[in-house]
């Protein structure tokens, strides 16, 4: 049987879908979005404030962005993403939002079902994807409103919050009703689990119209039956996110059952009552902001806390240098505990981890000192990379340096700016994290670049579906 199935995708159905997103996230969940024939065009009642880009768009303000040149419309701008179209997506949804404005997008959305195309979104829980796995007391870095996604206002679903920024289950919660009122549901397959994606050759049709992906996995059902499926796609989107597997440090008795690498063990540990104030502290180990959500959980909780990171306190790198103090107290009260003394908390920057040993006991180097220290516990948070096992050498030949790992800061895919097709794989993309944007308000240029690329590609080939929805979905 060549889908999932039968009781989630219906008999009749063909064997080769034009496209397969992997990942439910906010990345998937936009691509659905312009893919389901949701079409952007300028708002005539708007003014962007970039003029010569504002004069761009109302040369061609009868079309669509995503029948228009990306490039020529991306060109000269600038914004905290290394890809142009992210860039570019942003400002037209947020103009001058880096500025501290807040300003209406200067696009409206039509919907036109002649420019559906079939695709289906496989992802391992409900749509949302990392964000349900999240702790659900921290609020998020970004805004609230820059974690919307087209069409819907995420305030008029979170009507009545106190803060401009939100948990991560108020998100989880607006992208699950994101699908649910813009009629995505058809397009999304839950809890299943792609473990093989593998192109395979079908003649010589042109530069992509040769390729065929055969993509395998599973679907968890009831009483955690897995249920097998294979299917096929003309077109493969790795929209899979960053999370899947923390860093380590490679250090000696990293493997010891008392060394962690999510903060979800520190609030397991809390509320199993394993730690109190009168335990061994907790090391804590990274800059980041996760680091941060540790330090923070673990002093409101009264449990003492050694904090060990490479970077210097005036590094102008680290994370808390670029948050605005009125929007992101906590983690500048993190950063001043960093700078200063504080009771129950021991900061050692420029310090590394040389070992854990059984004994609970971990040894630390400084510039000119080894230090040795009894803890009660170790969080290990110093990042996450993808984790694209499902993929030939698990995409390593992807990215920006084939001979090393998939990295979304470090060695992020290779893609095309205005497309985001992988220069080495036509006919497989890649969005989001990986390839560096790991901020909602950026991962929705991909969305834009693909969709864009695809509609131009298979209205060509006649693959559009007119009636606003697919006959196997």
């Amino acid at each position: 049987m060549p889908l999932l199935e039968e009781t989630t995708l219906p008999q009749g159905h063909p064997s080769t879908v034009p496209v397969v997103i992997i990942g439910n996230g906010p990345s998937g969940i936009c691509l659905s979005y312009l893919l389901s024939g949701y079409k952007p065009y300028l708002d005539t009642t708007t003014v962007h404030p970039n003029p010569i880009l504002y004069r761009k768009l109302q040369e061609t303000k009868h079309l669509p962005v995503t029948e228009q040149d990306l490039e020529y419309l991306s060109e000269g701008l600038e914004g905290r993403s290394r890809n142009p179209v992210a860039v570019l997506f942003d400002t037209l949804l947020h103009p001058n939002a880096d500025f501290g404005y807040e300003l209406p997008p200067v696009l409206q959305w039509r919907r036109d079902k002649q420019q559906h195309i079939p695709h289906l979104v496989l992802g391992r829980a409900t749509p949302g994807g990392a964000w349900h796995a999240m702790e659900g007391s921290m609020l998020t870095i970004s805004l609230g409103i820059w974690m919307e996604l087209p069409g819907v206002n995420y305030r008029d679903l979170a009507s009545g919050k106190r803060s401009d920024r939100a948990t991560p289950e108020e998100i989880s919660s607006y992208y699950r009703n994101y699908v649910k009122l813009k009629g995505l549901q058809k397009n999304f397959v839950d809890n299943t689990y792609v473990t093989s994606v593998q192109k395979l050759c079908r003649g010589h049709e042109g530069e992509s119209g040769g390729t065929l992906w055969e993509v395998r996995g599973y679907q968890q059902v009831q009483n955690d039956t897995h249920v097998p499926f294979s299917l096929f796609a003309e077109n493969v989107v790795l929209a899979t996110g960053a999370s899947d597997c923390p860093i380590r440090l490679n250090v000696e008795g990293e493997d010891l059952p008392f060394v962690f690498h999510s903060i979800s063990d520190l609030g397991l540990a809390l509320s199993r009552r394993k730690l109190d104030m009168n335990s061994d502290p907790v090391l804590i180990v990274g800059a980041g902001l996760s680091a941060a959500d540790a330090v923070l959980c673990a002093c409101n909780s009264n449990i003492r806390v050694l904090h060990v990171f490479r970077k210097r306190i005036d590094d102008p790198d680290l994370i808390f240098k670029q948050l605005p103090k009125t929007l992101y107290p906590e983690y500048h009260k993190v950063y001043n505990m960093m700078c200063s003394l504080f009771p129950d908390y021991t900061s050692f920057p420029e310090h590394c981890v040389v070992s854990f040993q059984s004994d609970m006991k971990c040894l630390l180097q400084g510039k000119n000192s080894l230090k040795a220290f009894k803890i009660s516990m170790v969080l290990v948070l110093i990042g996450t990379n993808p984790n694209l096992f499902f993929l030939k050498g698990q995409g390593q030949y992807l990215g920006q340096d084939p001979s090393k790992p998939i990295s979304c800061k470090q060695n992020p895919i290779d893609i095309h700016p205005y497309t985001f097709e992988c220069t080495k794989e036509p006919g497989l993309f890649a969005m989001g994290p990986l390839v560096g944007d790991n901020f909602v308000r950026f991962l929705k240029g991909g969305a834009l670049g693909i969709a864009t690329c695809l509609l131009k590609r298979l209205k060509k080939k006649g693959k559009l579906i007119g009636n606003g929805g697919s006959n196997f979905i």
